[in-house]
């Protein structure tokens, strides 16, 4: 399926499509090599040499019908693709009609029926190969694979994930993070670090603090200190590093210049939209850190419990700078969208697809699982990566056993009512806060207010760079003195 996608995406940029791919269009040589026939009889939807060259040579526009009609063939091409693959997924065709023009015509818009890979299958299907044959022939047109190219690139990075013995995801990665890093450093970051690095006397956790602003600059840190090289040189049973204050302690002033020096400048490779994106998730991650600290119990160190609900996100946000286009499809995919325009008034949004299904559907792989990956590729140790694993969305969460498990909760709270107020329409804020604080209530001991003031208290502390600690002593003062001057203006 690969190898004939290659060519129909080839056919799709030199400005042909086939209009009417059949599985008899799929041949296989002696050699084993797919070819797709019948492209030259799809001339009568595509340009003319002629006409190919007059627009090269010259600039000359081609008819818009024509361009329109090209491209609704080759979104066809691609929906035939699909079915192709769930055909030979299945070994029976798709509603049981082996003429893929039949099929898609039942298909909505134009029909009613609904095609899905069965549970049953010749083969065991994963869930990763699974979410993305669905999605070809998804319900709502508007998740369906629009080019054969990104049908392509999600299955050739599930075939490349799954063919390594050991990393996994991590190999889709590796390349990329050797030559633009893992993370941009913020605007700056060379100023701050000289700063920092001048004042010897200055307390570790005031420079920890300064640290923690730049993701990058931190994670960079990490990576350094538990590093399989630093932790041999460590007292073994110290386990690894999750704070900047002891990863400034081993590696010093002079190793802190040496993260700085290995990092990309801000925005690395990215596109001005893609940096806006990077910004915006980093921002985002950034709220449900100080949110963490404000909903994690007394007694817990602030900084573990803000890198615990960062490092939950890890995935986004290598994935945001790595795969921006990419990202951005899977956002997409995860907007609910209107009703159809013609079902009834009253009708509820058609929802979008889960965070992990998108991310299967577009690079093959969950984007978790390549956090995780990453992270066991830093040398983060197992009671790390279990707190770093955000909780199920579909399941109450329980009281804690242990440390490792409120800190893996209070983190969770975090990003799921982060993604509430980031995601979801205005006007579904409150009861989706709600649903947040339902889930946590006898993990946390918290109710929707709660999850409200933390929000709030966490917004201050983005805003202003203040501890989360001190906006909420603030707050309480505030209170405090409000309710005495109510009871003097009593009396």
């Amino acid at each position: 399926m690969c190898e004939a996608l290659q060519g129909v995406a080839f056919a799709h940029e030199a400005g042909a499509a086939h209009g009417d791919l059949q599985l008899h269009h799929l041949v296989i040589s002696e050699t084993g090599n797919v070819r797709v026939m019948a492209l030259a009889a799809a001339g009568h939807a595509t340009a003319t040499p002629e006409e190919a060259a007059r627009v090269q040579d010259r600039g000359i526009a081609l008819d818009a019908n024509r361009l329109r009609a090209q491209r609704e063939q080759a979104e066809r091409d691609v929906l035939s693709c699909g079915l192709l693959l769930q055909n030979l997924l299945t070994g029976q065709p798709a509603l049981e009609e082996p003429d893929t023009g039949l099929v898609m015509a039942r298909l909505p818009p134009l029909g009613r029926e609904i095609v899905r890979l069965p549970w049953t299958t010749p083969h065991p299907i994963t869930e990763a190969l699974r979410a993305i044959a669905n999605r070809t022939t998804a319900n709502q047109a508007r998740q369906r694979y629009l080019s054969a190219r990104t049908l392509l690139q999600a299955l050739d990075g599930w075939r490349t994930a799954e063919a390594q013995d050991t990393g996994g995801p991590l190999a889709l990665l590796l390349d990329r993070m050797r030559t633009v890093g893992h993370l941009p450093a913020m605007p700056g970051v060379s100023g701050r670090v000289a700063r920092l690095t001048a004042m010897e006397g200055q307390r570790t956790d005031e420079m920890a603090e300064q640290i923690l602003q730049d993701m990058a600059l931190s994670f960079e840190l990490l990576r350094q200190v538990n590093s399989a090289q630093v932790q041999g040189t460590q007292v073994a049973g110290n386990g690894p590093v999750l704070t900047i204050r002891r990863a400034i302690a081993l590696v010093g002033l002079n190793g802190i210049r040496h993260a700085a020096a290995q990092l990309r400048i801000w925005p690395g490779p990215l596109t001005p939209t893609g940096a806006a994106a990077m910004q915006k998730t980093i921002d985002r991650v950034r709220l449900a850190g100080h949110a963490a600290q404000a909903l994690c119990p007394a007694g817990y160190d602030p900084e573990v419990i803000f890198l615990v609900a960062v490092l939950q996100n890890l995935g986004r946000l290598l994935v945001q700078y790595h795969f921006s286009d990419e990202a951005e499809q899977i956002w997409q995919l995860m907007r609910p969208s209107p009703p159809p325009a013609n079902s009834e008034p009253g009708t509820p949004d058609q929802p979008g697809m889960t965070e992990a299904g998108a991310s299967y559907a577009v690079l093959g792989v969950d984007i978790e699982a390549l956090g995780a990956a990453v992270a066991r590729h830093w040398g983060l140790g197992e009671d790390v990566q279990h707190m770093i694993h955000r909780l199920p969305r579909d399941k109450q969460a329980r009281t804690a056993d242990s440390d490792a498990d409120t800190l893996r909760i209070a983190a969770s709270a975090a990003n799921d009512a982060v993604d509430v107020v980031t995601s979801l329409s205005p006007t579904r804020v409150a009861h989706g806060l709600s649903v947040v604080a339902q889930r946590y209530a006898r993990a946390l001991d918290i109710s929707a207010r709660g999850l409200q003031e933390a929000l709030q208290a966490a917004r201050v502390a983005l805003r202003t760079g203040r501890s989360v600690a001190t906006v909420l002593k603030a707050e309480s003062d505030d209170a405090a003195a409000a309710s005495a001057a109510t009871v003097t203006d009593k009396h």
